[in-house]
């Protein structure tokens, strides 16, 4: 298990320029569970730094999802703490004394190149056919050109001079990682509007929040040396890195894409999947306890969460196996859990109250559809029929069991034979359809597929006689009426 001596402190910081999907719950997850594994502090920060594309909606929906997952935060946006504010664009006074400072020093120098400039330079890059670094042009301006670029109207950005040396630093996951300085150009630090951003907002905040660890996804990998070279130039101590596994579409090692499933985590949970599906799902993304456990409690994953346990290579999205983790978890609800999780998505197809008669009601629908549901919303499939009657026959069923010479007759005998009866319970509807089948001298399925038909449209579903008694009597005649004038007007 990966030791530490310190405090842990770990932080998910999102940026609210769409919805949180899998990638990033994977890491809000991951540094959960670590938190939870150390008795630390999990929290939340909001980096918005990308002012053009972050939304309050974003933010709204990232809150929405992370509480929906069950990641309660200990600090951070929405729930104060002793390091705030959380949200990056409210921070600005605090990054301006870490500006001033890298200026002063020398590590980070105004440029007052203009976009045709910086144009000239990567085409000439080009045409020698080597990468693109910044060529320093305005690191040893004067004062007095400065202010002749200022009186020409240019607003300076504020680069920051790489110095030249090895940047090494040693990943919880990966190991020791190097890279050379002259891989890496001046980059941009503060726009030209005053803006900081992500590189030198990200170690500052991790400075004064005092963060122990950030575990990220490994797409961060690349930023990692030029902000130890931002903390080193600032003389701030770093947090130790944990880089995740990138989340793969396939097993060919591509990009995970939407049309792998890469859907928000509200999708999903519109869609009908369970947070504990999704924990489940997630958590196995690159971390595993040994080689053969798939299906882990909250409270096994926070008693057993190892970051030495998560692997190097990328993970396979597999919707396949988040579909199976869901329908086990909706199997493991009780009745009761069942039905009140299903509720939201039957209320398309009918009003539902909360008194007894209807609580039973469902309950009893929710039991006969029994293990047939792999999401939620599964259930507007399975239990379209037990509140609509305006379902369309399966074809092959109407060919196989109605298209015969007597199959109306068939209908209105068992019509009529069930409107006599006084007491409609399963007892009394099995009497009436088995006396006219032996009265037929036809086959038990020859009575019941009809009934079936009548009732749902389909030709297989949960028991015939429990679906007939949840649909009633008055309404099970008049199905059977539906389809009989269905064959009469030969509509099959």
């Amino acid at each position: 298990m990966a030791t530490t001596t310190q405090p842990v402190r770990v932080r998910f910081a999102p940026s609210p320029t769409g919805y949180l999907h899998i990638g990033g719950a994977r890491t809000a997850l991951f540094n959960w569970l670590f938190a939870k594994r150390h008795n630390g502090t999990f929290i939340l920060r909001i980096d918005d730094t990308d002012e053009q594309r972050s939304t309050e909606s974003s933010m709204k929906q990232i809150y929405e999802s992370l509480n929906w997952l069950g990641f309660n935060w200990d600090e951070g946006e929405k729930v104060g703490g002793p390091y705030g504010p959380y949200i990056q664009s409210e921070r600005r006074s605090i990054y301006q004394e870490y500006i001033e400072k890298l200026i002063e020093s020398g590590h980070a120098y105004y440029c007052y190149c203009n976009s045709d400039e910086l144009a000239q330079m990567r085409q000439l890059a080009k045409d020698e056919n080597r990468p693109f670094h910044y060529n320093r042009k305005c690191l040893h301006l004067t004062k007095k050109s400065q202010k002749l670029m200022v009186e020409q109207g240019r607003k300076p950005v504020i680069r920051f001079k790489v110095p030249d040396q090895t940047v090494s630093f040693d990943d919880l996951i990966l190991g020791r990682i190097s890279t050379e300085s002259d891989t890496l150009q001046d980059e941009v630090i503060v726009k030209s509007n005053g803006s900081p951003l992500y590189n030198l907002t990200s170690i500052i905040d991790d400075h004064e929040m005092k963060i122990s660890h950030v575990i990220r996804g490994a797409d961060h990998l690349s930023n990692t040396p030029k902000q130890v070279l931002l903390a080193q130039a600032l003389e701030l101590d770093m947090p130790q890195f944990a880089h995740l596994p990138m989340v793969l579409g396939s097993s060919k090692g591509e990009k995970l894409s939407k049309r792998h499933g890469a859907t928000s985590i509200e999708q999903y949970r519109n869609e009908g999947y369970l947070p504990q599906a999704m924990i489940n799902f997630l958590v196995r993304l690159g971390w595993s306890l040994d080689d053969t456990t798939e299906i882990f409690s909250v409270s096994e994953l926070t008693q057993n969460f190892d970051i030495g346990r998560v692997g190097k290579s990328g993970s396979v999205f597999d919707i396949k196996k988040l579909r199976w983790l869901n329908g086990h978890y909706i199997n493991q609800l009780n009745l009761p859990e069942r039905t009140s999780a299903v509720i939201p998505f039957l209320q398309p197809l009918c009003s539902i109250d909360s008194t007894e008669l209807e609580v039973n009601r469902l309950e009893a629908i929710v039991s006969v559809i029994d293990d047939r549901l792999i999401t939620l919303a599964d259930i507007k499939e399975h239990a379209y029929h037990f509140f609509k009657d305006d379902f369309a026959y399966d074809p092959k069923g109407i060919k196989k069991w109605l298209s015969k010479d007597g199959s109306i007759s068939l209908l209105q005998m068992l019509h009529d034979s069930m409107e006599k009866i006084n007491t409609f319970d399963e007892k009394s509807v099995e009497t009436a359809i088995w006396s006219i089948v032996d009265s037929l001298g036809i086959k038990k399925v020859e009575g019941l597929q009809p009934i079936r038909m009548a009732i749902s449209g389909m030709t297989s579903g949960p028991s015939l006689f429990e679906m007939v008694i949840l649909v009633g009597q008055s309404e099970t005649l008049k199905r059977i009426k539906r389809l009989i004038t269905y064959l009469s007007k030969g509509e099959n």
